[in-house]
């Protein structure tokens, strides 16, 4: 590698002049829609260290939690429930159960139970369980994908404002009732330019009908298609009165893949998508997303034969082409996605100015006390370039520092035992308040410059 022939990009840092509170934590994980196995003890170990508030799951029929009329059994659900706890997080629930008791055909077009009054004393059960009596969730989604229904991965499919609207109110009811303090929203649709998405919107203003958060799902390949979904939704709810519904993407990830192999699962461009992704959903501002997802699962044809018509969708999408976007691998094996979350929890709370050429780098800088992070994030989907950051520090303390670099590239550069960043550079330096140096950041790749104080 002859790196004096690089192209280089100037990178000014101003250590002091905070900018914003840096809310890397606003962007949390989503787990579940494909068993019903509670996350292993290494995943739950790999979630903790991560400290972020929130973590999303499916409420599925497979937890059975209603296997018969007036019949509860929550051995099930509670060891999967108790597994997402354990991980520090509360708990974003989307609601898709459908027990045969009360939606006796297997038919994902019949969202509208044939008991109201017993649907509504199952979710109010629920509810009770898992905000009140254990207090591990705070949000209830209403329905998952209810626009392409079991295509989704969930047995309800809604096709107007009205029926989801209808679903919508029927749920809400028993929710707030057992729970008033939960917030409850949706639709969590699969295109967020569903055609009756602003209907529904105003259907809720209209009525007065409470409406905590909106939420939808996007997986592609561009973060600017992120970013503009974001803007779409905003403007559905520029006039709304009062304090207007959160934002939240329930699900995100890059787009999916024609052919599915191993190897593709620990490919660094992934991990560049998702923290380039991530910063231009910050700029953008929106309250939580939420990656989808933690942990790589098998789904189960004969769990889904109980409540799908055509199970065919999860075979293909666990099976047979899994898109292994998991932060863990089906046995629990640490990818690159991780390291972009470690990074991003360790490097403070104030963001600091940055001012840089134009190039493919992503640049943020915080401060944490005296302690100065710098990240680089060279993603294009379009034009890969490596590169040499000029990093350029003024207002520095002036003094001792350790200097290290840790990247996420193809060279594997973590220990996968202890799920830490292994530095590809740590040195002792000593700066006046200005200081420059030059670091590497090869296309594709996520690299954190840290000084801390000696």
């Amino acid at each position: 590698m002859n790196y004096n022939a690089l192209p280089t990009v100037t990178v000014a840092v101003n250590a002091g002049q905070v900018v914003k509170p840096f809310e890397w934590w606003r962007h949390c994980l989503g787990h579940g829609g494909i068993n019903s196995h509670p996350l292993p003890d290494r995943v739950i170990a790999g979630a903790e260290k991560l400290g972020l508030p929130m973590l999303r799951t499916f409420m599925q029929e497979y937890l059975r939690v209603y296997p018969d009329r007036n019949t509860f059994d929550w051995s099930i659900c509670d060891r999967y429930m108790e597994s997402l706890q354990a991980t520090g997080s509360s708990v974003v629930a989307a609601l898709t159960m459908k027990p045969r008791s009360i939606f006796p055909a297997i038919d994902h077009a019949v969202w509208k139970p044939a008991d109201i009054a017993e649907w509504q004393k199952v979710v109010g059960a629920v509810v009770k369980r898992y905000s009140v009596d254990r207090k591990i969730v705070t949000y209830w989604e209403v329905g998952n994908e209810t626009d392409i229904g079991e295509w989704g991965g969930c047995p309800l499919l809604t096709t107007t404002a009205e029926s989801y609207f209808d679903f919508y109110t029927t749920m809400l009811k028993p929710i707030l009732e057992v729970f008033p303090g939960a917030k409850v929203g949706g639709p969590a649709i699969a295109d967020g330019r569903c055609d009756w998405l602003p209907e529904f919107i105003e259907l809720c203003k209209k009525t007065g009908t409470r409406l905590d958060f909106v939420s939808w799902h996007l997986y592609n390949n561009s973060p600017r298609d992120h970013v503009m979904l974001i803007r779409h939704i905003k403007s559905l709810l520029a006039d709304s009165p009062g304090k207007k519904p959160e934002l939240l993407i329930t699900e995100w990830n890059k787009g999916f893949e024609r052919v599915s192999v191993e190897e593709m699962a620990f490919d660094p461009n992934r991990a560049a998508h998702t923290a380039a992704t991530i910063l231009d959903m910050m700029d953008e501002g929106v309250d939580w997303t939420f990656y989808y997802h933690i942990w790589d699962q098998t789904a189960y044809i004969d769990d889904f034969n109980k409540f799908f018509k055509d199970p065919t969708i999860m075979t293909i999408h666990w099976n047979e082409i899994p898109h292994r976007f998991g932060l863990f691998g089906v046995n629990a094996e640490v990818r690159p996605q991780y390291f972009v979350y470690q990074m991003l929890g360790r490097m403070g709370k104030e963001q600091i100015s940055v001012k840089q050429e134009p190039s493919n780098l992503r640049t943020r800088a915080v401060r944490d006390g005296k302690r100065l992070s710098v990240l680089l994030v060279n993603h294009n989907r379009d034009e890969e370039t490596d590169l040499v950051a000029k990093l350029s520090f003024d207002q520095l303390p002036q003094g001792r520092k350790r200097l290290t670099t840790c990247r996420i590239d193809a060279k594997r550069n973590w220990d996968p035992k202890s799920m830490e960043l292994i530095p590809v550079e740590q040195r002792e330096i000593d700066t006046y308040p200005q200081y420059k140096c030059h670091v590497y950041s090869p296309a594709g790749s996520v690299t954190l410059l840290t000084l801390d104080p000696l």
